[in-house]
């Protein structure tokens, strides 16, 4: 395959899986906002949204405080926003467009359609009508595009560059998203809250398991209360937790041996490495020596998986 092809099919994948993960921060963050809390709570999970896409810097360009609509905006339908929503089913769009012979008529039919209903959808106000409602419809598109790719696909290297663009993006975003909502509730490690603070920790977590579409295998997994040490597990090492980061690791390693070159070998084994420290990791350990740290260390291998897969197989820098 020509790595020019290789490159669209990536990045077209990772711009889509963006959009999804974007839209699923916005909405726990609004869910949030919905619940009893100050006016510095509710800004703190503002930061935290712009801290977890490294764009706080560009947002403070554009406007001088920190607020929900502001941000909303900013995340949504801000074209000057290189991660907003719009942003990213554009770039998803334009990727696809380039290769539209390598894809199958429903994957680009599909692609192109979410970019046009979405600009509609923005034109006729139903961001500001129902917020919630527009993220859903993005997940639900983003659902309905892998369900294509995967349906309708020779399962070739052109799948298999898709693949790995879609689990490398969603790795990557679980571990930021786990990073700062444990930064901004930290203090659940130790000691005991009250009874108030306990049932809006309850909301905060459930809000986080919903926005990795994972509240419902927390309970069929654990089957108790909901723990933070407990979702740290389920969200970094279950093998089985589709959001997970063993998941995404897995599925990367999976689809990079398949269109594995001669020069892709160290690439491969780096990738291989972070499998292996996902599926014999133990979640007492990482909380012991920091999870922040841990997720940091992460995120800066999946990064320079990301590089190494460019280098190895792609052309161009995004």
């Amino acid at each position: 395959m020509l790595s020019r092809t290789a490159d669209h099919l990536f990045w077209m994948s990772r711009y889509m899986e963006r959009a999804e993960n974007t839209a699923r921060m916005l909405d726990v963050n609004y869910q949030t906002s919905l619940l009893p809390q100050s006016l510095a709570v509710a800004e703190q999970g503002w930061r935290g949204l712009l801290s977890i896409s490294e764009l706080t810097g560009h947002y403070h360009k554009r406007f001088d405080k920190v607020e929900q609509r502001h941000v909303m905006q900013f995340m949504v339908r801000d074209e000057t926003n290189p991660s907003s929503i719009v942003s990213c089913l554009r770039a998803a769009r334009e990727n696809a467009r380039a290769v539209r012979g390598t894809l199958t008529t429903e994957v680009w039919e599909t692609t192109n359609q979410t970019w046009l209903e979405f600009n509609r959808m923005l034109r006729d106000g139903a961001f500001e009508r129902d917020p919630a409602n527009l993220f859903e419809w993005v997940k639900f598109r983003s659902h309905l595009s892998r369900g294509v790719q995967v349906g309708t696909m020779l399962q070739d290297e052109a799948l298999h560059f898709v693949r790995i663009g879609t689990f490398l993006e969603r790795a990557d975003n679980t571990a930021r998203l786990l990073d700062v909502k444990f930064h901004a509730v930290e203090s659940d490690f130790y000691g005991a809250a009250d009874a108030r603070d306990q049932e809006y920790d309850f909301y905060h977590w459930s809000a986080i398991l919903r926005s990795v579409s994972g509240f419902e295998v927390y309970r069929k997994v654990y089957r108790n209360v909901i723990q933070p040490e407990k979702v740290a597990e389920l969200l970094i090492l279950r093998p089985d937790m589709p959001r997970s980061l063993a998941r995404c690791t897995n599925d990367v390693v999976t689809n990079l041996a398949l269109v594995a070159n001669d020069q892709s070998s160290e690439t491969l084994r780096r990738a291989g490495r972070l499998r292996a420290d996902l599926e014999y990791g133990r979640i007492d350990e990482i909380l012991s020596t920091g999870l922040h740290a841990y997720l940091t260390q992460f995120l800066d291998r999946v990064g320079d998986l990301g590089a190494g897969i460019s280098r190895d197989f792609l052309v161009t820098a995004h």
